[in-house]
């Protein structure tokens, strides 16, 4: 069968000197791939088109060995620039009069800037800042060698490249974001402290977030209380004072404190739990219990063999 024959094999009687192409990796594959247009698809289409494939595979290595020392191993990016060498092989339309080369070497460029672009990033930027970066990139090279000495300003960049000092700002920050350091990697800290690391600066859990939910639900029953009764439950509370302390500040007695901590925590209790009962019973579908749980907020009054004894006392 014709396919069975290698991919060089069906041109090499029709090259010559003046048809070869610039570059040894480039073999002449035009017959070759015009069988491939005529072959029904099956096990010998997708035979000759593993040859030409291979035929072309020291071209891929090459563009792939443009873009070395970037951040990634070069036997990833020969796979990747096979990957593109694949579609363009299975795309590539010889009746268009194009040479392979000249669609092959965008499509496999393409195919290494999409791996750069979506799978090289340790955080995710937008395509339109990739641009930006690039451009800044460029820009501050170039300005760098004109101007040595010193860094190149934003608006510097922005005058070279074209563009705003927003977008060269951006295209700034977009510079330091392609690799991330380590948690262990050093950073700068205060003069005369011990090594620190980027986990060193890293925040720790707030126990305050837990009772946030708490400190809502009890404010509007704080602020109803009467000053003294506020002011012993702020100090007690919040300063952590003893009744003790509290008893000698006030010139009261500790008992005394003891008694309107109790009763003040007791009417709070209460009326917080009376909200949540009128929660309930919305959920329930017991508006008019709910109702008039509300209208006994908005009165402020304690609710019934409550807290209304000891307010009185109070």
């Amino acid at each position: 069968m014709a396919s069975s024959v290698p991919a060089s094999s069906h041109t090499s009687a029709h090259a010559s000197p003046r048809g070869r192409h610039p570059h040894d990796d480039a073999p002449d594959t035009a017959e070759a791939f015009r069988l491939l247009a005529r072959l029904p698809d099956g096990a010998s289409k997708e035979h000759l088109r593993q040859q030409i494939a291979t035929e072309w595979l020291p071209m891929a290595h090459r563009l792939a060995g443009r873009y070395r020392n970037r951040g990634e191993s070069l036997d990833d990016l020969r796979q990747v620039a096979a990957l593109g060498l694949v579609k363009a092989v299975s795309r590539y339309d010889p009746d268009r009069g194009t040479a392979f080369e000249s669609y092959a070497v965008p499509t496999i460029d393409g195919e290494i800037k999409r791996h750069f672009r979506d799978c090289m990033w340790s955080v995710h930027v937008p395509r339109r800042v990739q641009a930006l970066r690039a451009r800044v990139r460029a820009a501050h090279q170039e300005l760098t060698q004109t101007r040595p000495g010193r860094e190149p300003t934003a608006r510097e960049i922005a005058e070279h490249a074209g563009l705003t000092e927003e977008e060269a700002a951006a295209g700034l920050e977009a510079l330091e974001s392609f690799s991330s350091l380590s948690l262990d990697a050093q950073c700068r800290q205060p003069l005369d402290s011990g090594p620190m690391s980027l986990a060193d600066t890293l925040g720790a859990p707030d126990p305050a977030l837990d009772v946030v939910l708490d400190r809502e639900a009890v404010k509007p029953q704080l602020c109803r209380l009467p000053e003294r009764e506020r002011q012993i439950l702020y100090l007690r509370f919040f300063h952590g004072m003893t009744q003790s302390m509290i008893a000698d500040r006030l010139g009261i007695s500790q008992m005394h404190v003891s008694r309107l901590i109790a009763r003040s925590c007791s009417a709070i209790r209460e009326e917080v739990v009376g909200a949540e009962h009128a929660v309930d019973a919305l959920e329930r579908g017991a508006p008019e219990a709910a109702s008039q749980q509300t209208l006994h907020r908005r009165d402020h009054t304690p609710a019934p063999n409550a807290a209304a004894p000891h307010r009185r006392a109070a």
